[in-house]
């Protein structure tokens, strides 16, 4: 007579416990449904409180001002903007105007960062220290600082519009920025511009592999994908992968017996 192996008894309830409760049990769960309660209170009379604010001052909430015609103009603007468009026309202006100044705020930090850095790295004395303090310089103080130095000490010191500095006649400095003249292109001007772009863009491409197949670079190959994969995805990396084809020292060749 063979006797079957007995069964466990079945540990639902347990593995629940573990799982709404952890190792509280049963008590942590209650306790953070008792949480999740009083947040969703608290939440609920804040907007109440918000909204009952609101009417009492007769002031309208919700998305519908962005359909109300904005009433005031856009100094610079990407797109077509006068001031009896809509908010959201401005906002779409405004939006524009934030990615434009970050890409080219990204694209000099990238260029300054990557020649401050050769410099640190020179054999020059001279051009190691100043790079060196530079880099100390500007990473010690407050980002606040730097904005408001350059705000009230140089922008604030140029002249009126009226007063600006004229440089060739044609650029403009003044307390409201820089202003140069708007470039207009004769017919065929745009493929012109569109050759050099692809012209430069190549020749980066092609720079830091042709620069380790030279030094006989041991990752010609890494170098050469990296700086094709670098550009195409926002230029940010490329002077990392130029560095790379500089710095890393081909293989030592055995010497002659």
């Amino acid at each position: 007579m063979s006797i079957e192996p007995r069964l466990p008894p079945p540990q639902l309830a347990a593995k629940v416990q573990r799982a709404l409760g952890g190792r509280a049990g049963w008590g942590g769960f209650v306790l953070q449904i008792l949480f999740v309660a009083a947040l969703a209170w608290i939440c609920y009379e804040i907007v109440a409180n918000a909204r009952a604010n609101l009417a009492s001052q007769r002031i309208t909430s919700g998305f519908g001002f962005l359909a109300n015609t904005a009433g005031f103009d856009v100094s610079q603007n990407l797109i077509p903007y006068s001031g009896s468009d809509s908010y959201t026309r401005v906002f779409l202006v405004g939006l524009l105007n934030t990615l434009l100044v970050s890409i080219i705020g990204i694209f000099f930090a990238t260029v300054i960062g990557f020649l401050v850095a050769l410099g640190r790295l020179s054999p020059n004395w001279l051009l190691s220290r100043i790079s060196g303090g530079y880099v100390e310089l500007i990473r010690n103080l407050p980002l606040l600082f730097q904005i408001l130095f350059w705000y009230l000490a140089v922008l604030a010191a140029l002249p009126n519009p009226r007063q600006s500095i004229s440089l060739f006649g044609s650029f403009f400095l003044s307390n409201r920025g820089f202003v140069i003249p708007k470039p207009i292109g004769n017919p065929g001007f745009e493929p012109f511009v569109l050759a050099i772009v692809i012209a430069v863009f190549i020749t980066l491409g092609m720079m830091p592999g042709h620069i380790a197949r030279k030094r006989g670079h041991p990752w010609t190959e890494a170098v050469t994908v990296g700086s094709w994969a670098t550009l195409i995805c926002g230029f940010v990396f490329w002077p990392l992968v130029l560095t790379w084809a500089y710095v890393d020292w081909p293989a030592k060749r055995e010497a002659p017996r």
